[in-house]
């Protein structure tokens, strides 16, 4: 039979295929043109492609049903198939065909009758002409483009035979077995690994409801094997090999298998050691020092700490995992190993192997095209996985610590690793006095790693908290505790103010990340809040010093030099870790005795006495909500004392810009109110509209907010409890 026939053919089942057509022809017949004709055992294809009578299926028996038909408006591609004289193309054509049955055997557009038609033609294939055979044969063609469509073929057949309960064929179970045991030998290797990881996409991709099932039965024949081939693959080195290309390959194929496997754990728990691999010989972190390309460093680092934060595989499920699937019951042993692994890690130098090239990160690579130049600056996907892998495993560990001692100097010295790590990378550099500023600059471009950090962090200091608390009560005991949160960079209320300076205090971001799901904010938010309400006077120890920091660095320098005799008042001499190389501490005279907290606290009340009169308003509309908000703000502003050409004089010197009004820009988010009095222990630098009112404002909106949302029922779940924490913040701001 002649090429050309067969490619009309092969043409026409096409068409009929992708319309989701029935088909007229026999089930003999349709295989017969599918099966490939290869001209010896080891798959070279036929140059003239001529099919004998040992090519057909079903006893040699030759196609007569199959009829060619004139088809109306046929595509250009398909009349140019008809005339290709390449056997290569042919073969190319046959599989093309063949996965466009397969999946539409899955679809849900063609008909039963259809469907059920197509199901025959590729049993037939499996039963008579050894199909999977000639894929695997196909494997060790030059023709890249051949043995990857032969790849994409068999890992079709392999799933079709796993939703058909048809057992799977001992010539794929030997092949991948000995291609796995003899790496590196074989050059197979990624072939077979492509085509598991292939089959495991397609399961996790498919609505069938028997996943769990399928899982099994496909990963069991392999489980030993991938475990050996595992050790084996990382005991190399790469610098052995002339060509590293064959290993890098490798590694990038075995880390998605391993993506998959870990993944796979949140259908069932199938007691598989694959799928533990990586958490119980985490020798894989040893990759991060190989003398291999970035991009493969970064693929790593990022399944680790997916790994860490248990997110493996969010992005390939179709669909929720269905709630009558119980959670695996060593998972969370399996990542505290891995997180004490990632910190021996750490503890023997491996932040110091991270190369962090000052270049463009470009999708794909890191070289930049000539003419486009570059631009400087970390690699901050490397800076940020880092980052969250020391963080994540610090608070993993200290989950299941007990000893305050330990778990303090393990968090200083995995702290002052990762802290000197960021320095060099971060420019401008980090605030010598203020290192909490770390988690905000390494996380401004990726929110949900920022609030992984900032959750981990939080639940450090929760955990430290509660120890300390327990074992000390002395003053001095809680100002060397406070003062080592600052010092290591895991303040909260420092890193919630960062953050919030990030967004500027804007509650619509805030409201942003409480809808979405994308993001672990409302977990972390919640726990954040309830800390607040306990912690209330540290918090505003910190707003003051955000507010002292701020006002040395933007107001005037005939302001600054009347600051310089001022130092931090006693109340936050516990967090005197932020203000070491500053003198701009402007908040009491150097030769005051001690202030103390409560003290500070009611002066500062006494100096606003307008905040505790407000309260929340029901809006009808957002409308409402932005004139009532200018009302009060202008309002606010009129209760003042400084007087107009003092603040008129301190505009012109910082350069603010003006509205049509006159009013500054800037003092309508961040307004700076100067003090005078001619008596040595006044202040002579207040935020009166600073930081910690910004806060109080930032989080009354967000009540306000949620409350017009949750009214008209357009809330995503129910904020009830958020809205009493926020409320009560409210409550304790207003008797200030």
């Amino acid at each position: 039979m002649k090429m050309a026939t067969f490619c009309e053919v092969l043409g026409q089942l096409y068409q009929k295929v992708l319309g989701g057509a029935p088909l007229d022809g026999a089930v003999q017949d349709y295989a017969f043109y599918l099966n490939p004709a290869f001209s010896d055992p080891l798959c070279s294809i036929s140059p003239t492609f001529e099919w004998s009578s040992s090519e057909h299926v079903q006893g040699n028996r030759k196609p007569s049903s199959v009829k060619l038909t004139a088809i109306p408006d046929m595509p250009v591609f398909v009349e140019s198939r008809a005339r290709v004289s390449s056997a290569r193309e042919m073969i190319l054509l046959q599989l093309t065909v063949m996965k466009t049955i397969i999946t539409r055997t899955a679809s849900l557009h063609p008909d039963s009758h259809a469907k059920e038609k197509y199901r025959e033609i590729i049993q037939m294939l499996l039963q008579s002409a050894e199909i999977d055979s000639k894929m695997i044969c196909m494997f060790q063609n030059p023709d890249k483009l051949l043995s990857h469509m032969a790849s994409q073929c068999l890992a079709l057949l392999l799933y079709f035979q796993l939703r058909e309960k048809i057992p799977l064929s001992n010539s794929w179970i030997t092949f991948c077995r000995k291609t796995l045991s003899e790496y590196p030998e074989t050059d197979a290797v990624i072939h077979c690994l492509w085509t598991l990881t292939a089959v495991i996409k397609e399961i996790f991709k498919d609505t069938y409801p028997q996943k769990a099932e399928i899982l099994e039965q496909f990963l069991t024949p392999f489980d030993t094997t991938l475990e050996v081939f595992y050790s084996s693959i990382l005991s190399q080195h790469c610098e052995n090999y002339q060509d590293s290309s064959k290993i890098i390959n490798s590694l990038i194929y075995l880390l998605e298998l391993l993506e998959l496997l870990v993944a796979s754990r949140s259908f069932q728990e199938l007691h598989l050691k694959s799928q533990r691999i990586v958490f119980l010989k985490p020798c894989i972190l040893s990759v991060l020092a190989w003398p291999v390309q970035a991009f493969v460093k970064r693929k790593l680092i990022i399944f680790i700490k997916k790994c860490l934060i248990q997110k493996v595989g969010e992005d390939l499920c179709r669909g929720p995992v269905p709630a009558s699937v119980a959670p695996d019951s060593l998972l969370d042993m399996d990542t505290l190993a891995l997180a004490e692994a990632v910190l021996h890690a750490v503890h023997l130098g491996l932040l110091k192997k991270f190369s962090v090239p000052g270049k463009r990160s470009c999708f794909g690579g890191d070289e930049v095209q000539p003419g486009l130049g570059r631009t400087s600056g970390p690699d901050l996907v490397i800076l940020r996985a880092a980052s969250l892998l020391t963080v994540k495993s610090l608070e993993l560990k200290f989950q299941n610590s007990t000893s305050a001692n330990e778990m303090r100097a393990d968090l200083q010295r995995f702290m002052s690793k990762l802290l000197a790590f960021l320095k060099p990378q971060l420019q401008p550099g980090l605030q010598e006095h203020n290192p909490c500023e770390w988690l905000s600059r390494v996380f401004i471009e990726q929110d949900d790693d920022m609030l992984e950090a900032a959750k981990a962090s939080l639940g450090i200091y929760l955990k430290l908290t509660r120890v300390c608390d327990a074992n000390e009560h002395g003053t001095q005991e809680k100002e060397t505790w406070t003062r080592h949160t600052h010092e290591n960079g895991y303040n909260p209320h420092c890193v919630f103010l960062f953050f919030s300076r990030s967004i500027g205090f804007d509650c619509t971001v805030l409201l942003d990340f409480l809808i979405s799901s994308e993001t672990c904010f409302l977990e972390y938010f919640v726990r954040y809040l309830k800390l607040l309400q306990k912690d209330w006077d540290n918090f505003f120890a910190v707003c003051k010093f955000f507010d002292a920091s701020e006002c040395h660095s933007q107001v005037p320098s005939w302001i600054q030099d009347r600051s310089t005799k001022l130092t931090a008042p006693h109340c936050l001499s516990a967090s005197q870790s932020h203000s070491r190389a500053s003198s701009s501490e402007v908040l009491r005279p150097a030769d005051d005795s001690p202030e103390p907290l409560a003290q500070a606290v009611t002066t500062h009340t006494r100096t606003h006495p307008s905040w505790a009169s407000r309260s929340l308003v029901a809006y009808d509309n957002s409308d409402d909500s932005e004139a009532e908000s200018t009302d009060q703000y202008l309002a606010h502003s009129k209760q003042t004392s400084l007087p107009q050409e003092a603040v008129k004089k301190i505009q012109d010197l910082t350069g603010r810009s003006r509205d049509a009004n006159g009013r500054s820009l800037e003092t309508q988010s961040k307004l700076l109110v100067l003090k005078e009095s001619d008596t040595p222990s006044s202040l002579d630098c207040v935020l009166e509209v600073g930081t910690f009112y910004r806060i109080a404002r930032c989080f009354e909106e967000l009540q306000h907010a949620i409350y017009r949302l949750q009214k008209r029922n357009l809330f995503p779940y129910n904020p009830a409890a958020l809205l009493r924490l926020l409320k009560h913040i409210e409550d304790m701001y207003n008797k200030m």
